[in-house]
Order: structure tokens, then C-alpha cells, then sequence
């Protein structure tokens, strides 16, 4: 996907993301967050798009901590609407040659990381506050579902801080199959992926499909119902599971992020 189109996604989910919320009320429990409301899970999205502007308009080169600032019920849609209005601005500012910290292995650089990563994290949340109203919602694209699951196995099971590990070695092959992907699939554009697991951080190799490789499960599935499903925001029903299924179980407990 090009980056305007990711831009595109923080605005559009974003709106939604609000509208569902404010639907919902903010005392509303979020069941696919069980330790938040509906007001904890704008505030947490507000103050990471916030996070995120810095970056953008300051161009630091270190991490700062997440902002703590949390505006009282009155005021929390305006709060929100104008912390996610000032980053898809910032997104839209930013030169092709920003550069500025960034935190996942195997990313773009700086604007185009930061355009897909609000984009996931605002999609996400957005599917959060529509489960906290009791809505499906729209269903992301399958192309869009496929790097988002791409930044989940490659970069955030890549960094050190992930808990997806094993004292056994394992490997999860992960397949997205079904309309609206490219027939062939490539190095930039895959269409499976092949996750070692150790004691030590996940190795993900890449794949254009998933061709002969073998591994202790597999994931196979359409390209949106594996984003659901590996972000814990869906079932695993609608996907094809073979080998040993104790490596969800493994996923479920230790695969967030």
C-alpha cells in the first residue's frame, strides 16, 4: 500500500473509531479489551496519535514516554477529535525524507512507518469501540489486512520486548489466501510467513506464498480474517489449522501487543 493510502485509513478509522465510541457511551465495556471502558480506549488511542505527531513535527531521534493527559467525559470527543486531526495533518506535512525515531523491526522509514502504524493502531481500536457497541463494523481490506499482519509478525514479534517465545524451538506458518491479493505474491508483498520460535525473540521469514514450506502448525486463511484473528480482535473459526494447535493457544497468551 502507498502511504497516502495509509494516511487515508488514520483519517477515515479514526472518524469511525469515534462515532462508535460516543455510540457506545463511555462507561461502555470494550469486551476485546477486558480491563477497559469505552473512555479508556479513546483516551489510549488519543494520547498514542499524539505520541505519534511529536515524532512527526519534532522530528526526535528518542523514544518519549506516551502523554498521561486524559480530559474529563465533556470534553473527551473534542480532545480526541483534535489530537487525530493534528496527526493525519502532521502525516500529510511530513517530507518523504523525514527523519525521526522509530520502534519495529523491518519498517519503511520514518513517514511511511508512521503512516502504516497509526493506521493499524487506529483500525484496530476502531474494531475495538465496535465491539464495545456491538457491531461488526466494515471489514478491512484484504491487502490492507495482509501488512497489518505482516507489522505484527515482522516487527512487533521481532523485538525484544515480545513475549512470543518458546523454550522449544517451534515454527507457525501463517498463509493469507482468498480475493483481493496480488495472484503472486513477493519479497515486499507476502503472502506467508514462516515464524521461528525460541527463547529468544521470533524469527519471521518472509514468503511470496507458502509454496513447500512445512511447519509444526499452520495459519491459513483469508487475509482479513488472520488480521481479526492474530490482533485477538476475531475468532479462529474461519481459518484452516493443521499440525499442533497448542502454538495458538501459545499466540493467544503471549501474542499481544
Amino acid at each position: 500500500m502507498e502511504t497516502a493510502e495509509f494516511i487515508e485509513t488514520v483519517r477515515r478509522e479514526g472518524e469511525a473509531l469515534l462515532r462508535a465510541a460516543q455510540r457506545a457511551g463511555w462507561d461502555a465495556p470494550v469486551p476485546t479489551c477486558p480491563d477497559w471502558h469505552v473512555r479508556d480506549l479513546v483516551i489510549h488511542t488519543g494520547q498514542v496519535h499524539r505520541w505519534a505527531t511529536g515524532y512527526l513535527t519534532q522530528r526526535l531521534s528518542e523514544r518519549v514516554p506516551l502523554g498521561t493527559d486524559a480530559p474529563e467525559n465533556d470534553g473527551l470527543a473534542t480532545w480526541f477529535r483534535t489530537g487525530h486531526g493534528k496527526l493525519v495533518d502532521a502525516l500529510r506535512a511530513a517530507p518523504h525524507d523525514l527523519e525521526c525515531w522509530t520502534f519495529l523491526p523491518g519498517s519503511p522509514a520514518p513517514r511511511a512507518f508512521w503512516s502504516r502504524r497509526q493506521a493499524h493502531e487506529t483500525t484496530v481500536h476502531r474494531m475495538d469501540a465496535e465491539a464495545a457497541l456491538g457491531t461488526a463494523g466494515t471489514t478491512p481490506s484484504a491487502e490492507f489486512a495482509r501488512d497489518g499482519v505482516d507489522e505484527l509478525l515482522v516487527g512487533f514479534h521481532g523485538r525484544r520486548r515480545s513475549r512470543l517465545r518458546s523454550e522449544k524451538p517451534r515454527t507457525l506458518l501463517v498463509e493469507a489466501t482468498g480475493e483481493g491479493l496480488a495472484a503472486d505474491g513477493s519479497a515486499e508483498r507476502p503472502r506467508a510467513w514462516l515464524l521461528r520460535l525460541s527463547a529468544d525473540p521470533a524469527q519471521a521469514e518472509r514468503l511470496p506464498h507458502a509454496g513447500g514450506a512445512t511447519a509444526d502448525c499452520t495459519l491459513r486463511g483469508p487475509a482479513t480474517a488472520l488480521y481479526t484473528a492474530l490482533w485477538n480482535r476475531g475468532p479462529y473459526e474461519p481459518l484452516e489449522v493443521t499440525g499442533d494447535a497448542a502454538l495458538l493457544d501459545l499466540w493467544h497468551r503471549t501474542g499481544k501487543v
